[in-house]
């Protein structure tokens, strides 16, 4: 009671006129920002963060709570349309979003975006509101040994499950950790894989690597088979502009399964919202095949609605572990602690009882956040998929140009677009050999992590690598893993034995 009393409080404070005038602006710009290739959500905050310091602080954290969400759906947006993802949280989308939309179903997949990330947020919200001070020790749980095992689930799941060939599903896997690996050792100091380059010695962006293997690569793609297959750049974006009851039946267990995987990442620091973005896609093509429907790789409604759901589940309860612990667990919540803190206030158990005010208002404007988009997006989703008339030569050439315009303006540095270029060239010969590219950004977020957890574990049990199957947390996730992979191998022989009934009936005919 005294949390829902605490947030009647903040709901007082967030619907002023002034208030809910800057949660209007943040939404929008947010969502401006968020549609630029190679920018995305967290840059949103981080261009906006000046325009901030003349307001009040709480007038200033409702709108970064708009830009904040805001991003997340102009981030989806370009993911969907473009198969250019502004950052890693709209990376699971793209793969049945963008098909959805080449589909002539763009509407359609941008308003299960939209709604995906209302389910999501509210979820969280809610969760965030009455169960903060559960979901804090949570991350309390979490050692070293533990974020090494959520690392390996996450590898060897997505590999196994993401493409028909296990091989190619473990090949990508190791370029993205190859990719990951490049740079200065954190412990040792020493150079790995840079060949001298200054350049590389703090390693390859991120950004750079997802923008150039799912945006340019697929540029590649398209213009490599625009005299063989015209039709390879034709996307028609005609047709009712809303779900179908069905398609909104089949989306609701998704949309509720991607928020309870998302909740519990937002304050567990592994990775931010990608790697339940990435589960939520798994579970729902493992469901799919166990089901025997193989819509996945065809512009899947259920693999674009659970990783949305997933990505906003966790940026809300990220904001619970920002707010309750001080622990910023992404990029975003980063440089919300430094706005914090240029405001003279400390995240952490105290702040509830230092700006209750600001706490509540801040967390009353999620709420609000998630109408306001909802309402903005719902009806403009039509007009974003017109996006998609743009003639297609020039359509193409300004995502290359807006590709290297977002990430020169990240680094503001020439050898990046040259890292661009070949990157670029790897995601086309990815496609062109139907590698899956899953399992190479899951490798790039989460190879950094599962490397420091190991050696932390092993550092801390002085080499005993019994220490990796000690708790009770790791031993579920690797006997899950242990059932993923068999159910998957399973499957798979399942499958060729099958083929192979079929084909030997045929020859009999």
């Amino acid at each position: 009671m005294d949390s829902l009393l605490s947030l009647m409080d903040g709901f007082g404070s967030a619907l002023t006129p002034m208030n809910m005038l800057w949660v209007l602006v943040g939404c929008l710009l947010g969502t401006a920002v968020g549609v630029l290739p190679g920018l995305g959500s967290s840059m949103a905050v981080a261009l906006l963060l000046p325009m901030t310091f003349a307001l009040d602080p709480t007038g200033a954290f409702i709108m970064f709570a708009g830009v904040y969400f805001g991003g997340l759906f102009g981030d989806s947006t370009m993911a969907i349309l473009m198969n250019t993802p502004g950052q890693g949280s709209a990376i699971a989308s793209t793969f049945e979003g963008h098909k959805m939309a080449r589909a002539g179903r763009a509407p359609q997949a941008l308003a299960t975006a939209a709604i995906g990330a209302f389910t999501g947020g509210m979820i969280s919200s809610i969760v965030v509101v009455f169960l903060a001070p559960a979901l804090a020790s949570l991350s309390a749980v979490f050692g070293p040994a533990e974020y090494f095992a959520l690392a390996l689930f996450a590898f060897v799941a997505t590999s196994s499950v993401v493409s028909d060939s296990v091989l190619k599903g473990l090949a990508s896997l190791v370029l993205g950790l190859a990719i990951a690996v490049v740079g200065i050792d954190s412990v040792t100091g020493t150079e790995r894989f840079t060949s001298g380059v200054p350049e590389l010695f703090d390693g390859i962006s991120l950004v750079t690597v997802t923008v150039a293997v799912l945006a340019l690569g697929e540029v590649f793609r398209v213009a490599s088979r625009l005299r063989r297959d015209p039709e390879a750049m034709v996307m028609v974006s005609s047709g009712r502009p809303f779900l179908s009851g069905r398609e909104f039946r089949e989306a609701i267990p998704a949309w509720l399964r991607g928020a309870g995987i998302g909740l519990p990442f937002g304050v567990v620091p592994v990775g931010g919202s990608e790697v339940p973005t990435f589960m939520a896609y798994g579970l729902e093509r493992r469901l799919d095949k166990r089901s025997g429907r193989n819509k996945f790789g065809k512009g899947a409604i259920r693999g674009l609605a659970a990783p949305e759901a997933a990505g906003n589940a966790t940026t809300g309860t990220a904001m619970a572990s920002l707010l309750a612990l001080g622990l910023p667990v992404s990029a975003t919540a980063a440089i919300m602690l430094a706005a914090f803190q240029q405001y003279g206030l400390q995240p952490g158990p105290l702040l509830f009882d230092r700006a209750p005010d600001l706490v509540w208002g801040l967390l009353a404007s999620f709420f609000i956040a998630m109408v306001v988009l909802l309402i903005l997006n719902l009806p403009f989703a039509p007009l974003w998929a017109k996006l998609l008339l743009i003639p297609k030569p020039y359509l193409y050439a300004g995502i290359t140009v807006f590709c290297a315009l977002g990430i020169y303006a990240t680094s503001n540095n020439i050898f990046d677009l040259g890292m661009l270029l070949g990157i670029g060239i790897v995601g086309f010969m990815m496609r062109r050999f139907d590698i899956p590219l899953a399992p190479l950004m899951i490798g790039m977020v989460l190879g950094p992590l599962a490397e420091s957890s190991l050696r932390d574990a092993l550092l801390s049990s002085n080499g005993d690598y019994s220490i990796l199957v000690s708790s009770w947390i790791t031993s579920i996730l690797y006997v899950v893993l242990a059932g993923v992979v068999f159910l998957s191998l399973y499957g798979k022989l399942a499958q060729r034995r099958k083929d192979r009934g079929s084909a030997m009936t045929d020859v009999d005919s």
